[in-house]
């Protein structure tokens, strides 16, 4: 009897042993720093108030997020308001002073119109629609290939439009990253943390930041996985 064994599962393996090993890094690093006081004795809130301040947005306001983990945190084009956890808000630990000032990185990058940022919520109405049909019309296209042409075809529009999510995830890492590297300097520049604080808020911004290339990598790893298969039914 022949046996028909799936390998292309081996290539997702890779990306998400780095996934997991990603959220494990930041889930360690935020646990660690939310216990370290941030030497200056002020809250994630008054970091970013500060920051805000000091970059020309005293008029962006910053709310209390009700529910969610104390890792939901974002800033709102949209509103041009900072939305913090309970516990980010309102904590004086290093964990909170940072990531607070890494999303005013956001709220500065969208007042400077910085490009990456424009290009990524731009596109978000497109990869909103292309996330929400790329797999049902590549699993059905796969489906149907063998007996219709039109199969094929569905297989085809299924993985551009995946693409589309695939550039939303690159976009995100220059977006990210200079969202940190502007918290950073900030934190130092105001005098918002000393050197042992600015360590802690490197590790923690740091590791949050490469859970934005684990989801990059395994974004490309399932695409991958499927023009395997694909090519195997031709």
């Amino acid at each position: 009897m022949y046996y028909y064994y799936d390998y292309s599962w081996f290539i997702l393996i890779p990306a998400m042993i780095f996934t997991f090993l990603c959220q494990a890094r930041i889930n360690n690093a935020y646990r660690q720093y939310s216990q370290v006081p941030c030497s200056k004795g002020i809250t994630g809130a008054e970091a970013a108030r500060a920051m805000m301040d000091a970059n020309g947005l005293s008029g962006v306001a910053i709310n209390v997020i009700n529910g969610g983990n104390s890792l939901t945190n974002y800033y709102d084009p949209k509103t041009k308001s900072l939305n913090l956890s309970r516990e980010v808000y309102g904590s004086k630990s290093v964990s909170s002073v940072c990531i607070a000032c890494h999303e005013v990185g956001h709220a500065i990058q969208d007042a400077t119109h910085y490009a990456p940022l424009a290009l990524r919520n731009g596109i978000v109405p497109v990869v909103n629609l292309t996330q929400m049909v790329s797999w049902p019309l590549i699993f059905f296209g796969l489906i149907a290939s063998s007996m219709s042409p039109y199969g094929s075809l569905m297989f085809e529009i299924g993985v551009i439009c995946f693409l589309f999510v695939i550039f939303f995830h690159l976009i995100t890492l220059p977006v990210e990253f200079n969202a940190s590297n502007r918290a950073l300097a900030s934190l130092r520049e105001l005098d918002l943390v000393n050197e042992e604080d600015y360590v802690g808020s490197r590790t923690v911004l740091r590791a949050a930041a490469m859970t934005y290339v684990a989801a990059l990598a395994t974004a490309v790893a399932s695409l991958l996985r499927v023009l395997i298969l694909a090519g195997r039914r031709n």
